[in-house]
């Protein structure tokens, strides 16, 4: 099963600027998004990655018996819920893990940019594992994905114009 703590490194003071400038939109909009998604910081004060499990993204990850078991285990439903999130959501993803550990790390969003799993394509990684594992390296690694994540997933051009509700529909879903 994958350990949470990894190095967990600060952004270095050029990260945001960097990525915005690859993106091509200003640092202080990047930086924007940033505080918005994660409070500003990309780990907990256990030095894990911020991260959300979503029960209704894993009931959708799964199928059959793996499902049934979520579902019957309180980890897993059909629909979103609001206020159905608990302060720490590490105990609920490893309990997810043991039932499918990839469907579970695509069901949650991950450090700085609060970034689904799902998205680890758009984030330029080739599985969720090694997301996950370079989340839990940096928040470099997690600024770079985000700002990949922006570009790919066609967000770049409202971040320019500041338009933020066209930004948060685009980046929320």
């Amino acid at each position: 099963m994958m350990n949470f703590n990894g190095a967990a490194r600060k952004r270095s003071p050029t990260a945001i600027a960097e990525a915005a400038t690859t993106i091509g939109v200003e640092a202080a909009a990047l930086a924007a998004v940033i505080q918005v998604e994660a409070a500003g910081s990309g780990f907990d004060a256990q030095g894990r990655p911020k991260m959300l499990f979503e029960p209704h993204r894993f009931y959708a990850n799964l199928t059959g018996l793996q499902r049934t078991r979520a579902v019957a285990a309180g980890l897993a439903y059909a629909k979103w819920k609001p206020g159905a999130y608990p302060k720490d959501s590490y105990p609920r993803i490893n309990k997810a893990m043991a039932i499918n550990e990839e469907a579970a790390l695509l069901s949650a969003s991950w450090g700085l940019p609060q970034m689904m799993g799902e998205n680890f394509r758009l984030c330029g990684y080739a599985s969720v594992e090694d997301m996950v594992e370079a989340f839990c390296a940096s928040e470099d690694a997690q600024i770079t994905a985000m700002a990949l994540f922006l570009k790919n997933r066609g967000i770049v051009t409202a971040l320019k114009a500041k338009n933020w509700a066209r930004v948060a529909l685009l980046y929320n879903g």
